[in-house]
Order: structure tokens, then sequence, then C-alpha cells
């Protein structure tokens, strides 16, 4: 149990490590295929079907300078070949338009489904939310 729970963090940290190098190749092999993948950015609507979702990151990684998150408060449940993963990102970026570069931070709450295939963990879902503070 301990190996497969592994797996799936494995898969869950290269989702992430994707976004941070912007590596649409990594993001690509991440999800499963499909029409009935959904993906839920901070604030956003939901975006549906892989093909949607590659391109709503490949968006977000082309206008993103640094991004880095930390996360914490990470917990995986599993049942039948489905694995849901929940976490904090905190999170670390570029301010928009300051010169020089600053920095600025927050924090989101994640929910991610990842299934069990024949090639490893794929994600089915990903939804993300900001934490408000204060």
């Amino acid at each position: 149990m301990g190996e497969q729970r592994d797996a799936v963090l494995v898969t869950h940290q290269a989702f992430y490590d994707a976004i941070e190098h912007g590596d649409i190749d990594l993001m690509s092999s991440l999800w499963l295929p499909g029409d009935d993948t959904v993906c839920v950015h901070p604030g956003a609507e939901p975006v549906r079907g892989t093909g949607a979702i590659l391109r709503s990151f490949a968006v977000l990684m082309a206008n993103v300078g640094y991004i880095q998150f930390i996360l914490t408060d990470v917990e995986v449940t599993r049942r039948d070949g489905v694995a849901v993963v929940s976490c904090v990102e905190n999170v670390l970026s570029e301010a928009e338009g300051e010169e020089p570069t600053v920095f600025a931070g927050g924090r989101g709450v994640a929910t991610d489904v990842l299934v069990e295939t024949p090639t490893g963990w794929r994600l089915w879902s990903h939804h993300s939310a900001p934490v408000m503070e204060g």
C-alpha cells in the first residue's frame, strides 16, 4: 500500500513540477485522455476535456514568470484504483508589472483525483481554490 501511495504522490508532485518549469510535455503525460477530465483553476469556471485543459495550462505557463509551490497538509485517500489527494498550495510568484522583480505569496487548497492506469497514475480532475486571508 505504501508503494502505491508513493506512486500517487510522485504523479501529484510531477503536476506541480510541470507548472513550475513550464513543461507542457510533462503536463500532457499526467492527464487521462478524454472529454470527461476537468480542471478548475482558482476563481475560474471548470475547463472540461484534456485538450482544453492542456491549452489552459499552456496559456498559464506562458504568462507566468517565476512560480513555486510549497505543498503542505498533503493527504491521500484511495479506493478501487482511484486516489484523491488534497493539499494546501503555498504559492510564491512574481508580482505582475513590478520592476525590479517583486515576489508575491498566496495560498490555495487543491483536490486532485487520480486514476490508476496500466502506465501509472493519471489526473482525472484538479480543483484549486484560493484561501482568503483574514
